[in-house]
């Protein structure tokens, strides 16, 4: 981890504009193409929310914006950010669960699936004490276009992802994918780059599940 140093950060202008703001989050969603990426997790025997959990947290460490967060008045940029997110215990109720990120992903889901079993055991309903994670849910009900995510004040700086249920569009499977992050860190071109690294890991399976 590192401090960011401020006065000479290109985006000092726009973090100090941007953490004026009391809701100084902006996001988008976009249909990503899952059309190889599904099957593939399937026939793999792997758990298609870990893959996707992977997918999201190993897109989000390429793109260095989604790795800064605001510390009082400090910027810092982690190295490696980590999995955060919710997983149904009962039939309506849901907890949290985070798993550290390893690129290697047979070893992400041993930890993942681990992690799943020991919070269904013990739920509970807080954020982890760390903001080297990223906060993800699965809507896998509904193929929504658009999603607002619940916000503490004042805002923290944490990236915030959504996707949901998986349609056919002109002989394609799509998947809804809503990203969340803090206008201070990053702007539309950073989530483009952030999609972009989604769709290279969903066009080749075998690179994420390690058979390449």
């Amino acid at each position: 981890m590192r401090t960011i140093d401020l006065q000479t950060w290109p985006r000092r202008q726009q973090f100090e504009f941007f953490s004026k703001y009391g809701q100084p989050h902006f996001g988008m969603c976009a249909n990503v193409d899952v059309t190889t990426f599904y099957p593939a997790v399937k026939q793999s025997g792997y758990s298609l929310t870990i893959a996707i959990v992977y997918v999201i947290t190993r897109a989000s460490n390429a793109v260095p914006a989604f790795r800064y967060r605001i510390r009082e008045q400090d910027i810092v940029e982690h190295e490696t950010i980590s999995s955060g997110f919710t997983i149904l215990v009962d039939e309506d109720l849901f907890s949290f669960c985070v798993v550290d990120y390893t690129e290697d992903f047979s070893e992400f889901a041993a930890n993942a699936a681990a992690g799943i079993a020991a919070i269904r055991e013990n739920p509970w309903v807080s954020h982890p004490p760390r903001d080297d994670v990223l906060y993800m849910t699965a809507i896998p009900w509904v193929s929504f276009t658009t999603i607002l995510h619940p916000m503490p004040q004042p805002p923290d700086s944490i990236p915030r992802f959504a996707w949901g249920k998986i349609f056919q569009e002109n002989g394609s499977l799509k998947m809804p994918l809503a990203v969340q992050g803090h206008h201070a860190l990053m702007d539309g071109i950073h989530v483009g780059q952030f999609y972009d690294q989604v769709q290279g890991l969903l066009n080749q399976p075998e690179v994420v599940l390690g058979n390449a």
